[in-house]
């Protein structure tokens, strides 16, 4: 009987040896847990498009939406662990088992990112009928009168929201929090003067920016940005304490053979060092991050670090 399981075990081996091997023979799905035109789809088919050639097999960019990623998030984690179903993550698989009680997976246990791919810079926007033209001058202001400054979001535990949160922590400020269904029309309304701020990552509010419907008062980064030389870092701006990239990566589902988890991480890394990928990248605001599979786990670990105090002093539960 023995015997008889340790050569099962051994043909198991080289089976999935084999398949790593011959990986990918057909194409291979990248799932975008959001809609259309958002910049985690923008993010998603920019990398999809140069994985193809990379891989040698089209990668297929399909959108899920629903439940703040939530949807497309349980759809990678519960697939197939052969790398042919892959998801376009972000800190916000590590913040979703914390956020929410009743998920039947744990993307923080149901997934690995193989490889980060790009880093978005976070910034404070403000409308234009909001009275401040600076970071100091917009504290100043939400000291003064509490609550007075709408801050919308993408939603009850987004990264905008809880961006916010930490703000108001660290500059000692109440702002009033207005949820939306997503980034987009929180956007829409913040060029419309229905709110007056809103914390997001730079490509969602960009072409608002250069519109001059929308004024940046800081970045939430730790150096200023090219696109945007003379937008202060927080820090510049007399918020200390508040760095947080986004950051864009592809994940699969755990158990996926680490021969396979490789060759993707070394298409992804190659990708970053093209300069056509960055150029795109550069329009969008954004920048090449490569990382391999060791080093995408540390970026896990401290980020379920980091949001951890964040999540449970916000007192943000969903159902």
């Amino acid at each position: 009987m023995f015997k008889k399981l340790v050569l099962t075990a051994v043909a198991l081996s080289f089976s999935m040896a084999s398949h790593a091997q011959d990986y990918p023979s057909k194409p291979v799905t990248l799932i975008v847990p959001f809609a259309p035109g958002g910049t985690v789809d923008v993010m998603g088919r920019l990398i999809a498009e140069r994985l193809s050639v990379h891989l040698g097999k089209q990668v297929i960019v399909e959108n899920r939406a629903g439940a703040g990623g939530i949807i497309g998030t349980g759809y990678v984690a519960k697939a197939p662990a052969d790398g042919y179903t892959l998801l376009v993550g972000t800190q916000g698989q590590v913040m979703q088992p914390l956020l929410y009680k009743k998920l039947t997976f744990d993307s923080n246990k149901d997934l690995v990112t193989a490889a980060t791919f790009a880093s978005v810079p976070n910034v404070l926007a403000v409308s234009q009928n909001t009275p401040a033209a600076t970071m100091a001058e917009f504290v100043a202001y939400a000291k003064a009168n509490p609550g007075a400054i709408n801050m919308g979001s993408a939603g009850i535990g987004s990264i905008n929201h809880l961006l916010g949160q930490i703000f108001q922590d660290r500059a000692h400020v109440q702002l009033t929090h207005v949820p939306y269904k997503g980034a987009a029309p929180a956007t829409t309304d913040l060029q419309a003067g229905q709110v007056n701020a809103l914390f997001v990552n730079l490509p969602n509010v960009l072409p608002y920016v250069n519109a001059g419907r929308v004024r940046l008062l800081g970045v939430a980064s730790d150096k200023r940005v090219s696109v945007i030389p003379d937008v202060p870092t927080f820090a510049e701006g007399g918020v200390d304490g508040v760095v947080l990239d986004s950051w864009y990566g592809i994940m699969a589902p755990a158990g996926t053979p680490r021969a396979i988890l490789e060759k993707i991480q070394d298409s992804v890394v190659a990708v970053t060092k093209e300069p056509s990928f960055v150029a795109a990248l550069a329009k969008q605001g954004a920048l090449p991050l490569a990382s391999n599979l060791e080093e995408s786990a540390k970026i896990m670990a401290d980020e379920l670090k980091l949001w951890t105090p964040v999540i449970e002093n916000a007192n943000v539960q969903m159902d």
